[in-house]
């Protein structure tokens, strides 16, 4: 009798071991996808970053600005704008309020 509850009792932790080490493994595969993503999203967000901060830096759009447009960009104060008008293809900034 001993020996029938010793071989059933080592039967069901085997049974318990194998699922516990199928749902491990299966959390291991999902953390390391996730890892992966993460490093990817991360490699991403640098080179946006870098991109960002190369192109939008004051000197280099005054180079652009002179390169491409000719001094045709005016520099605005954005406190100062009220209101933008949109009119036959044209951009109007309004900087008073009309009474």
């Amino acid at each position: 009798m001993k020996k029938i509850i010793l071989i059933f009792s080592i039967f069901i932790l085997l049974i318990f071991t194998t699922f516990t080490k199928n749902a491990t493994k299966e959390i291991e595969k999902e953390i390391f996808i996730t890892k992966e993503n993460i490093r990817e999203l991360k490699a991403k967000y640098n080179l946006v970053l870098l991109d960002y901060n190369y192109l939008s830096s004051p000197e280099r759009l005054t180079k652009l600005n002179k390169e491409l447009f000719d001094n045709e960009l005016l520099n605005l104060d954005l406190e100062r704008i009220k209101k933008i008008i949109f009119f036959n293809d044209n951009i109007l900034f309004q900087s008073e309020k009309i009474k």
